[in-house]
């Protein structure tokens, strides 16, 4: 859906998982400075009410698309229809993702090999189409939406935690690639941020989240911002977000286990 002509005198933003919490952030910034935006996720009324509100506010081109990330056959859809329509996305932002609470051998295996496909494989996926036309034009910026989560194991989200693990390695690798290209990645690694995200994993009642102090998902996302238009390759909001990813590398790692796993657990 189109809710006006594109202005081709500005930039694009790609912005996956845009229908709510940092995502959604995301996009209020992009909007407030002028980039037109192709806004992704599997919530279609959602989407087009905010397409409505920020053709309003800002008027700027929105295009929705509705997809569950979660089909292997997504990320090659997207693309397609974007070429079709001569769209060149300046801005690829993959927020994209979620997690699940409980026991390894306990939690359901569909659920998770659809995680491994939103959180990792159509990250990559997306990645890798969008990137090869930055390159080419010399020009163009990735934001990779991480977790503060991708510096330790995390029992109980074993597959969550492994999943921003692999983003956090892959981006850093690809920003040192890309380094003299035009081309920037930069990951973004927040830590316990106010969003339904918890709820939906099931982890609204674990002691790192209860009497936690979260972050604001706007916060995140203007800091998330501000580090992707710098050129930064890594950001994490919040001193004491940072301080924790820092203590853990000089930390052994079968204690930051057994802490993470300790702050896991439900209250």
């Amino acid at each position: 859906m189109n809710t006006k002509d594109q202005d081709q005198g500005k930039k694009t933003a790609l912005i996956t998982g845009a229908a709510s919490g940092i995502g959604y952030q995301l996009a209020y910034i992009f909007a407030l400075n002028d980039y037109n935006l192709v806004l992704v996720d599997r919530m279609g009324q959602k989407l087009l009410e905010i397409a409505d509100k920020f053709q309003i506010e800002f008027g700027i081109y929105v295009k929705t698309i509705v997809k569950d990330l979660s089909l292997s056959t997504s990320p090659e859809e997207i693309f397609t229809e974007l070429q079709r329509e001569a769209i060149k996305v300046d801005v690829l932002v993959n927020n994209a993702g979620f997690g699940i609470h409980g026991l390894f051998n306990e939690t359901n295996l569909t659920t998770e090999l659809e995680m491994l496909q939103v959180n990792v494989v159509t990250l990559t996926h997306l990645t890798k189409l969008f990137l090869k036309e930055m390159v080419k034009q010399g020009d163009g910026k990735v934001l990779n939406v991480s977790s503060a989560a991708a510096f330790q194991p995390g029992p109980l989200m074993a597959v969550y935690f492994a999943t921003k693990a692999y983003i956090l390695s892959f981006s850093q690798a690809l920003a040192s690639e890309l380094e003299g290209t035009g081309v920037t990645v930069t990951t973004l690694c927040p830590g316990p941020t106010e969003s339904a995200f918890h709820e939906r994993t099931g982890a609204a009642g674990i002691k790192q989240v209860e009497g936690n102090n979260m972050m604001d998902a706007a916060k995140v996302a203007k800091i998330g911002y501000r580090a992707l238009m710098e050129g930064k390759t890594v950001v994490v909001p919040g001193w004491k977000n940072r301080m924790l990813a820092e203590i853990v590398r000089f930390t052994p790692r079968n204690l930051v286990t057994k802490i993470v796993k300790n702050m896991q657990e439900i209250k």
